[in-house]
């Protein structure tokens, strides 16, 4: 199985969920750290906290002494519901209430303000000294300054909270990414079925290198060939139907005046051969337009092509073969495919001899280059205005006015072109100053 390419979205959507991966695990571990070092220690309020009640036990020891304690110790269990006791230095009460072996073995882990508050789900014990350097005030930390109190929460917010935004955060991203793409395809797909057929993706999509990139070129491509298509079937309709007035115009005329059979035979057939050729000539290029596999492709002995060419030309036309000279280097051998460019070659050279003043020459030369072979097709007619040299290519283009001589419908040189184009090379018009001269270039074998 062949893997996508680098710009694949594939690759895209790997990397962005590798990515929400890494930031879950790393911002979990390291948020994790910091909560657990910020709730570690006790806060500056219960030290401060400590430090009062150990004052006004203190005072209530120096005012009367151990019953002063016990009031000391009655009133703050009931104001913090904790446990606590005033003690020595040998760890005696100094309440008139002496401790039980239980307190005595908590005073045991009995630790400073500055130590560690511990583990998550215990009720650390601190104590303060007193100002006597002997006794100390030994009390257990009281809810409210418990700075673990809101672990829970900050646990909803790592495990949950912060995985489930990040999962927002990447359902956007793939948003942006790959569903507003597919929703403006749709867009535009609608408009173009509803008849707009200058709907576009637009550049800014078709730039992307990844699938959406070929999807979004590809109905672009398929959005200009069927509004080249329809545009050119309407003009060619409008055209065709304008074209065949003209003998239908002459045959009535003909049926109404003529008087002689024969002559009336004649015209009949000379029009409707005329007809047979325009619809065929135009049936032909539309199909031409429509997108079709490529021809294959062959090498070609152009000089040879040439020949053959001429000589129907000559038959057809009456001209002798001296009339239609070959100047291509003896080397001369082309890629394309053989009965396309028969086929251009003779439109081409019938429009030349059409144009060509009496005794006029129709000449094929050529030079090779480092992209192949530049062939040219020159006549001795009038030439055609600059102005007007992409026209011509256009379905039933006459330039009587600028090249006088001949009839025709216009559509030779459209044929030429596609049937050029479609081997993948290249037609076009120059005047030379003395005729015009059609260029073909084409890839060398």
């Amino acid at each position: 199985m062949k893997l996508p390419g680098r710009h694949s979205l594939l690759w895209k959507l790997t990397g962005v969920l590798a990515l929400l991966c890494l930031l879950v695990i790393s911002l979990q571990a390291d948020l994790s750290k910091r909560v657990r070092e910020a709730t570690a220690l006790l806060p500056d309020a219960a030290k401060l906290a400590y430090r009062t009640y150990a004052r006004q036990a203190e005072t209530a020891m120096e005012a009367q002494g151990p019953q002063g304690v016990d009031g000391f110790l009655r009133a703050l269990r009931e104001r913090e519901n904790v446990w606590a006791v005033v003690v020595d230095e040998h760890q005696h009460s100094l309440s008139s209430t002496p401790l039980s072996e239980q307190e005595r073995r908590k005073l045991d882990f009995v630790r400073p303000l500055e130590w560690t508050v511990g583990r998550p789900g215990s009720r650390p014990t601190f104590f303060v000294g007193l100002s006597d350097g002997h006794s100390r005030l030994v009390m257990e930390l009281p809810k409210r300054f418990d700075p673990r109190k809101h672990l829970k929460l900050w646990d909803i917010m790592l495990q949950w909270v912060l995985p489930a935004s990040l999962a927002l955060l990447l359902g956007f991203m793939l948003y942006r990414v790959l569903i507003a793409p597919v929703v403006l395809l749709r867009r535009q797909a609608t408009a173009l079925s509803a008849g707009d057929l200058g709907a576009r993706v637009g550049p800014a999509m078709a730039k992307r290198r990844d699938e959406l990139g070929d999807l979004a070129r590809a109905f672009d491509h398929m959005a200009e060939r069927l509004e080249s298509t329809l545009t050119l079937q309407r003009r060619l309709m409008r055209d065709l139907s304008h074209e065949l007035r003209t003998p239908l115009s002459r045959l009535r005329v003909a049926g109404e005046r003529e008087q002689d059979m024969h002559a009336m035979r004649q015209r009949l057939e000379r029009e409707v051969r005329g007809m047979d050729q325009l619809i065929g000539d135009t049936l032909e290029l539309v199909w031409l337009d429509t997108d079709r596999p490529a021809p294959t492709l062959e090498p070609v002995e152009l000089d040879q092509l040439w020949d053959v060419v001429c000589a129907d030309a000559s038959f057809e036309s009456g001209l002798p073969m001296e009339r239609f000279p070959c100047e291509l280097p003896a080397d001369c051998r082309v890629l394309g495919n053989l009965n396309g460019l028969a086929q251009a070659l003779e439109n081409i050279l019938r429009n030349a001899i059409r144009h060509s003043p009496p005794g006029g020459t129709v000449t094929l030369a050529g030079v090779q280059d480092e992209t192949g072979w530049h062939v040219w097709i020159e006549d001795q007619g009038p030439g055609v205005a600059e102005d007007m040299l992409e026209h011509i290519f256009q379905p039933f283009s006459r330039l009587n006015a600028a090249r006088p001589g001949g009839s025709g419908f216009g559509l030779g040189l459209s044929i030429a072109r596609s049937v050029v184009q479609l081997q993948g090379a290249e037609l076009w018009a120059s005047n030379t100053g003395s005729g015009l001269r059609m260029n073909l270039r084409l890839p060398s074998v």
